[in-house]
């Protein structure tokens, strides 16, 4: 479809193209006129862009219905959602709406799901890093444990973590995230809460592993069920807000541990042991209501003990089919369609995806181990069990503004390698630093820098965003989501060994380990850069070379999927 379009270019430039219509054109676009019999879509809007001013100046009352292969009949019946998608009764090609009805429904799904999504991921957290609130009540001693026993239950958590990933997305795709995430917390809150019985290294080993088991797949079940309510412009801020709730358990369960862990004595108990006992039963009361608050989605609100549901059906439609319009991938599958192992095994062999697979599995390495080990070090400083809890939470606060600061960097400068390299510089000269620290260096001094160094830029949502774009498809994204999660895991894994209790308490020989990881890493992004640029210039070309009819013939014919189509370019 030829369709003259009126681009704003990053300069705020405008010009007229005559276009082929498909999803990479349509990105950065707005309609002036269209040689299609449809209603207008409203008028070109400058797109402006800031850290701290985020959006677009638009006229609310305007059209807010953003031009894609739904307006053309030809492309139209080629994207057109099947019978079984289970919002196909709201798909409409010609429905239109304002962006002031956008706005208040994008506010509705935020109080509705995201800040539900947020108290789920805050539960994870809660009990998947009370362990280091634990540590500073003598828990390795009480249980006889050693570092190298700590570092190997860690090892294990993130191996049957990983292990569960791929397994819980298929569960999670045949009976629905709506029912599995809500299952899942609710099994891995007994086990959590069961710790306060733990004996020894024995039964620490085997709640580390029932624990990784249960939780594994939880993440990528919750960004596969967000992507059924967000465009892929809204997901990542979303993401990186979902992921706030990592640093908001870190600081409430430091002050949480504060208190609880003054019951030590109470009943001839640890303090430790109330820790694991309170905050698993706040996690099962979490599992429990999510049961009731997580719609399966945006058109399946209504149940019994929800008769009217959260929305009308005009905002049914508007949500349905914005998100479709953004991508229609998004209605290939069914929320409750499982996947095939022919389907699994294409995604598995996706060579495309592979350097952000990579980048998952070092990016977090060379800032892991001193965030990992941040309250036991402090306390091998001197600091009591109080204060070194309550010096975590200096930490916890500039990796919120990190987060944020970044996770809006990468959508200003539009480049996911140039956001997520920094975290790299920003590591290399405190890592430098620790290295060069003695046993007479002071614990301030010390401290200061282990704080900016665990206060890094959390970049990891930028990522999980960057793979869910380059899938370009729910089956494949079901999967490249727990495949990356895996490598992020097995990067866990790795870090969590690299700290040795004969390496205590500088960890001079570990620090050097994580200098050398973290340069080698600065290149690896440098190459994805360069693999993804080349490819896009590639399918470029070949795009360019081809008449219209060759290209409407590519697309009517293809057996091209996803990211494999000519027409899509990844984003780097």
């Amino acid at each position: 479809m030829s369709t003259v379009l009126t681009r704003i270019d990053p300069q705020g430039r405008t010009a007229l193209d005559d276009v082929d219509l498909d999803q990479k054109d349509l990105k950065d676009f707005s309609p002036a006129s269209s040689t299609a019999d449809i209603p207008a879509l409203g008028a070109p809007v400058e797109y402006k862009r800031s850290l701290f001013s985020w959006g677009d100046k638009k006229d609310l009352d305007a059209i807010a219905t953003q031009p894609s292969v739904f307006d053309d009949p030809l492309t139209l019946e080629a994207y057109r959602p099947p019978k079984e998608y289970e919002n196909s009764h709201r798909f409409d090609p010609n429905a239109r709406w304002t962006w002031r009805e956008e706005a208040r429904i994008v506010r509705k799904i935020d109080w509705r799901i995201m800040i539900w999504a947020f108290i789920m991921f805050f539960s994870l957290d809660l009990d998947r890093s009370n362990i280091s609130q634990a540590n500073t009540d003598d828990f390795l001693e009480d249980l006889n444990l050693t570092t190298n026993d700590f570092n190997l239950g860690n090892t294990l958590f993130k191996l049957c973590f990983l292990s569960a990933e791929l397994p819980s997305q298929l569960v999670s795709k045949r009976v629905g995230p709506d029912i599995w995430i809500p299952s899942q917390m609710v099994l891995w809150s007994f086990v959590s809460a069961g710790q306060f019985w733990l004996k020894g290294r024995g039964s620490f080993l085997a709640t580390r592993c029932l624990l990784g088991f249960m939780q594994g797949g939880f993440i990528p079940d919750v960004i596969l069920y967000l992507s059924y309510f967000y465009t892929k412009n809204e997901l990542p801020i979303r993401l990186a807000y979902f992921w706030i709730s990592n640093y908001m358990s870190d600081i409430v369960g430091a002050f949480m541990a504060t208190g609880i862990l003054r019951l030590r004595g109470v009943g001839g108990h640890a303090g430790w042991r109330y820790l694991f006992l309170i905050e698993g039963v706040l996690t099962l009361v979490v599992g429990l209501l999510s049961f009731v608050l997580m719609p399966p989605g945006p058109t399946q609100t209504k149940a019994w003990y929800r008769p009217k549901g959260w929305f009308t059906e005009r905002e049914e439609t508007i949500m349905v089919n914005r998100v479709l319009r953004d991508d229609p991938s998004k209605s290939d599958m069914h929320n409750r369609e499982g996947l095939q192992i022919k389907k699994i095994w294409q995604v598995i062999r996706d060579w495309r995806i592979w350097p952000i697979y990579i980048l998952g599995l070092v990016h977090m390495i060379p800032v892991s181990p001193p965030q990992t080990y941040l309250t036991l070090s402090l306390r091998n400083l001197g600091f009591d069990t109080t204060m070194a809890n309550l010096l975590s939470i200096p930490s916890t606060v500039l990796g919120i503004i990190t987060l944020l600061i970044f996770c809006y960097l990468s959508e200003v400068i539009d480049s996911r390698v140039g956001t997520s390299v920094l975290l790299q510089f920003w590591a290399l000269p405190l890592l430098i630093a620790l290295y060069t620290f003695t046993e007479d260096t002071s614990q301030w001094v010390y401290f200061a820098v282990v704080t900016l160094v665990t206060g890094f830029p959390y970049i990891h949502p930028v990522q999980v965003a960057w793979a869910s774009t380059n899938s370009y498809s729910v089956g494949t994204r079901t999967v490249s989501a727990s495949l990356y999660n895996m490598f992020v895991q097995t990067g866990g894994i790795i870090s969590s060994n690299i700290y040795r209790k004969d390496d205590k308490p500088l960890y001079k020989r570990g620090n050097r380990i994580l200098i050398g990881i973290c340069v080698a890493n600065i290149f690896i992004y440098f190459l994805t850069w360069v693999f993804y640029r080349t490819l896009n210039q590639r399918r470029e070309r070949i795009w360019n070379a081809m008449t219209p009819k060759e290209r409407q013939e590519y697309l009517d014919t293809t057996k091209d999927t996803g990211n494999q189509r000519l027409n899509f370019r990844f984003s780097y």
